[in-house]
């Protein structure tokens, strides 16, 4: 059967690779047999010695994954639903309830030894030490007398210790921050107040509190959460909401003129408190190091890429995509991703903790080596996308006038040839055979000093696509399966030993050994892609077409022995790395220095500067609006180059007006001013003599956070975050009226029923990643029972609308629902009503904003940049509009989900079908990515390069600019929603063209001598980018159509 393989080996197909397949003939198995035992020999290099042997080896196995489902083969006769044997069916009810009861005991235990239910108990114990300041008099005596003291515990619960020490250190300075911005914004406003009331104009003094430190305060914190977009500073601002909500609405001295620090010293020490029972719990229960966590991450992220590696190298020689369809490939890749993200995080923790140690240069090493990781990843995506290329070949179907596997008719290549263009979703390549992949049989295989391939098929001709892969493999197959090995022997050793050691472990014949195979692999790759053009240049003259198949099978070949050789040469970088850090740990002392705490010295950015027109006019437009912090509204630059010689006092002054207040129309902007707004209309209420007992009776102070809490940037985003927040409130009330009647005010049943709901609350906040429901549940129950707890100990003179020293608990939990329902309601108000924001409206702009740049972006022609003579022009694509465009897609992600929340008459939001289109979009900006990732190797061309660039600088142009042209029609088709003209232009005949005249350069260009294989490898990766882009492009117009339907008369109708 075409394209099967035995799971038990790893073999590739060598039939019909001498000339008998020119004319369809296959070889006789013994025949295959005998070449079979020449080419199952290999040169191969041992990483730990660097001794060179000849031996047969086989890649099946030599993955983690392998070994563990060989280890385990035993569990494959084991059912994955265990049942109970039939002997139990007979037992007591009374004993299977028993055993059942075991097993949820035991899988209990087994979670709490667990990380995650490490994290919850030491949460618990938090939250528990917490609540001390409200329980133990002698604590809640060092705060004073006041009915907050539950604060502390809601501090416990916002900075948690379930985290790293270098993130508990990120917590505590982002804390203290808060509590100085609180302190700030309070004692400016008590000061306004004193020096106005002082003179008779407390009226206005309250005016100016109310709008510039309420509105103004609460606005910048609103903009800031937005603008950094980080969860410990979300916490954070949710801390300083607090504080200042407090001292403003709440306390005495703003409105009576009057200068006090008690509230601020008593805020900070429970800040202080808060953070001391956290930090203290993080440090001495099973700390967690964000350092030694960072070397965990970096050896499972290596025996990961070293899976990749050896399945994709495996899949690609097998000819069948078969084995990246397996589950030990989707486990490896799914694997990588998760450590990966874990890998980012931990690096970003451990910096702290270096900072805090003095080691600073230690962790400028980890970031070169991740860095070096994620560079090691984009080569795994490189061979993947080769072997795709392969597969699709292989498996598309045969089309008049493609590439068949027999002897295709002699025809002379017309580059002028027009071809059908054809719709979104039918895009048709050329058809070739599967690889068949012969079972291994061992006693064929004997160790000789047999040469290898070399000695056979030297002038195989190539009659068909098919024919190229199975002659690179013949040719290259043992040598690319020698060093792949080499590369996964040497990525299971590193970088580091067992833990919790981790010391280095890099042998000293690594270096050498891996040097010595990169070697070998050049020279047989030199010598096989020279047969392998050879042999597609003594074919006939085909068409277009045929010639297109040829170059692309050859442009996959090529691109997946460059990029299993950039691999290679990455490996040596990052073991130049793991080196230098091996030298800074072992030789001698470790030095220290605290150099960022001189913050002054502020290292000389560089200038990054923009050879292009365009490029220059978005960088413009991105200070303006915001770009990488928000959804900028769609390009529109008008009259761009006309506007370029007009002086600015020329222009209309109302345009100079709109220029100055471009600030105001970000959204950022706009969302902190609305933020303010909405809460100085809602603490106005605080201000107004006749209103302020109505204010304080029913706890405004907490309606005004939880407003805060609930104010987002888009209309979907108030809709969860307000579901949350009053489904925790009425969680949270539930479980404090319980434990309140239950305990019936006994401090010590308080306590333990706190420790109880907060194992929940953090199970929810941990375990299910739902962090504000959890949150709002206990800071809800804080505000109910240990406030009410604080009433009957009589910390408050001034609370008897609440039961006084007999706290009615219903009143209580009443006033705190009131309140936090009235502030998510005028949340939702105030985001649908000012400057509403629609997730799903910002989707779809943004979404189109990105298509335009991406449409730019290739318009430029990426290799365009070897044959310009401007020095400072470094790539297509420089790194801050690459990082831009990364994280303007990952807001989009947040977008959509976001839009889901969102509810329209019209309908509910297509979700699966923006998912797709963000999915697709993110294949091209990686496709974009591996192009940049290319073209920055060397940014100075040879001059073979040169030539073979200028011969095919007419077709790059074109195909440049249809893809341009493309990424255009999709997003205005997405914008105006408005179906798709099925008349676009098709990419697959630019390609084509291009391809064929590649082949047309190596067969007659005038200086061809000047080429070697090496110089074609940006073309072939070219080609491959455009082909991957080709299709997705194709994919997002089938989802555009299935959003928006098709052009009917409805739609053409005149009115």
């Amino acid at each position: 059967m075409l394209g099967a393989f035995d799971d038990s080996h790893d073999y590739y197909d060598l039939e019909g690779m001498d000339r008998s397949q020119s004319t369809g003939a296959f070889q006789a198995p013994s025949d295959r047999r005998s070449l079979r035992s020449n080419l199952r020999q290999a040169t191969l290099v041992l990483p730990q010695t660097g001794e060179r042997v000849k031996r047969t080896f086989t890649l099946r196995g030599a993955s983690s994954t392998d070994n563990l489902n060989l280890e385990g083969s035993s569990a494959d006769r084991t059912p994955l639903l265990r049942r109970r044997i039939s002997t139990h069916q007979d037992e007591s009810t009374f004993k299977t309830i028993a055993l059942h009861a075991k097993d949820v005991a035991q899988h209990m235990c087994r979670y709490a030894i667990s990380k995650t239910g490490q994290g919850i108990l030491k949460c618990s114990l938090a939250y528990f030490l917490g609540s001390m300041a409200t329980f133990v008099a002698p604590i809640a005596g060092l705060i004073g007398k006041q009915d907050g003291k539950h604060i502390v515990a809601t501090i416990t619960v916002y900075f948690h210790p379930a985290r790293s020490t270098g993130s508990m250190h990120e917590a505590t300075m982002l804390a203290f921050l808060a509590f100085l911005y609180a302190a700030f914004v309070s004692f400016t406003s008590m000061a306004v107040s004193a020096f106005f009331g002082q003179r008779d104009l407390l009226a206005l003094g309250h005016t100016i509190v109310l709008v510039v430190f309420c509105g103004g305060g609460l606005g910048f914190v609103g903009w800031l959460k937005q603008r950094l977009g980080n969860p410990l500073v979300n916490v954070a601002c949710s801390l300083t909401s607090l504080a200042i909500i407090t001292v403003l609405t709440k306390e005495e001295a703003v409105h009576n003129a009057t200068f006090s620090d008690d509230k601020i010293r008593q805020v900070l020490v429970m800040v202080i408190m808060g953070i001391a029972a956290t930090t203290a719990v993080n440090l001495i229960i099973k700390p967690v190091s964000a350092r030694r966590e960072l070397r965990e991450d970096m050896v499972k992220t290596t025996d990961s890429l070293g899976d990749m590696l050896i399945i994709i190298t495996r899949s690609f020689l097998s000819g069948s995509e078969e084995e990246l369809k397996r589950p030990e490939y989707i486990a490896a890749s799914e694997r990588y991703k998760s450590v990966f993200t874990s890998l980012t995080k931990n690096l970003s923790e451990a910096r702290y903790e270096h900072y805090v140690l003095g080691t600073e240069e230690e962790y400028v090493i980890d970031a070169r080596l991740v860095e070096r990781m994620h560079r090691l990843s984009q080569d795994i995506g490189g061979l993947r996308s080769a072997a795709a290329t392969q597969f699709s070949l292989i498996n598309t179907p045969l089309v008049d006038g493609g590439a068949t596997p027999t002897a295709i008719p002699t025809r002379p290549i017309d580059l002028d040839t027009s071809f059908k263009p054809s719709n979104f979703g039918s895009v048709v390549d050329k058809h070739l055979p599967s690889i068949d992949e012969v079972p291994e049989e061992s006693n064929d295989f004997r160790d000789t000093a047999t040469s290898g391939p070399s000695s056979t098929c030297n002038d195989a001709t190539a009659a068909s696509p098919a024919d190229v892969f199975s002659m690179f493999i013949m040719h290259l197959g043992p040598s690319m399966k020698s060093l792949a090995y080499t590369l996964k022997q040497i990525l299971d050793e590193l970088p580091f030993g067992p833990s919790p050691e981790y010391r280095i472990a890099v042998n000293d014949h690594f270096r050498t050994s891996l040097e010595d195979a990169i070697n070998l692999f050049s020279e047989a790759r030199k010598e096989s892609l020279d047969r392998l053009y050879k042999s597609i240049e003594l074919n006939t003259t085909q068409s277009v077409e045929a010639v297109a198949d040829f170059e692309e099978v050859g442009a996959s070949c090529g691109y997946f022995s460059f990029s299993l050789l950039d691999f290679a040469r990455d490996m040596l970088a990052y073991l130049d790395i793991l080196e230098d850090l091996k030298i800074a740990l072992d030789e001698g002392p470790r030095s220290r220095s605290w150099k960022w705490l001189v913050f002054w010295r502020k290292r000389t950015p560089k200038n990054s500067t923009s050879d292009d027109l365009e490029q220059s006019g978005f960088l413009e437009q991105d200070e303006a609006l915001g770009l990488p912090q928000e959804i900028s509204s769609p390009v529109r630059k008008p009259h761009f180059k006309t506007d370029q010689g007009k002086v600015g006092e020329d222009r209309p002054y109302t345009y100079r007006l709109w220029k100055a207040l471009r600030m105001f129309r970000r959204d950022d902007a706009k969302f902190a001013i609305k933020v303010g707004v909405g809460a100085a209309l809602y603490a106005l209420i605080s201000f107004i003599p006749a209103t302020r007992p109505f204010y304080a009776h029913w706890r405004g102070e907490w309606g005004l956070l939880s407003y805060m809490l609930v104010c987002s940037m888009t209309i979907g985003a108030s809709n969860t975050t307000g579901y949350q927040r009053f489904l925790g409130t009425c969680i949270g009330a539930v479980c404090a009226i319980a434990a309140w009647i239950i305990s019936d005010a006994n401090p010590y049943l308080l306590a333990f029923f706190g420790w109880l709901v907060s194992l929940g609350c953090f199970y929810i906040i941990l375990g299910q990643g739902k962090g504000p429901m959890g949150r709002f549940i206990l800071l809800t129950y804080n505000l109910s029972a240990l406030y009410a707890y604080s009433l009957s100990v009589k910390d408050d003179e001034d609370d008897d609308d609440e039961g006084g020293i007999n706290p009615q608990i219903w009143e209580i939990v009443l006033h705190r629902v009131v309140a936090v329902t009235t502030g998510c309601i005028w949340g939702v108000i105030v985001t649908r009503l000012i400057w509403s924001i629609s997730a799903r409206q910002k989707l779809k702009d943004g979404i189109c904003v990105l298509w335009f740049r991406m449409g730019l972006i290739w318009k430029r022609d990426p290799l365009a940049v070897f044959l310009s003579n401007e020095p400072h022009q470094n790539s297509y694509m420089d790194i801050r509009e690459e990082f831009e465009l990364h994280r303007f897609f990952s807001q989009l992600e947040a977008l959509r989900k976001s839009a889901a929340s969102e509810f329209e008459l019209k309908g509910p939001f297509p979700d699966k079908i923006y998912g797709r289109i963000l999915q697709t979009t993110g294949r091209m900006l990686d496709a974009f990515h591996a192009m940049n990732v290319v073209i920055a190797k060397d940014l100075k061309a040879t001059a073979g390069e040169a030539e073979v660039l200028l011969y095919t600088r007419p077709e790059r142009a074109e195909l440049s600019a249809r893809i341009s042209h493309l990424f255009s029609v999709l997003a205005s088709s997405m914008k105006l929603e408005y179906p798709l003209n099925d008349a676009l232009p098709n990419i697959e005949h630019t390609r084509d063209r291009l391809l064929a005249k590649i082949f047309d350069f190596r067969k007659n260009g005038e200086r061809r001598h000047l080429a070697t294989d090496k110089d074609l490898e940006l073309l072939y990766a070219y080609a491959l980018v455009t082909r991957q882009l080709a299709q997705d492009i194709a994919g997002v117009g089938v989802e555009i159509e299935n959003l928006y339907g098709i052009l009917d008369e409805e739609s053409l109708k005149l009115q």
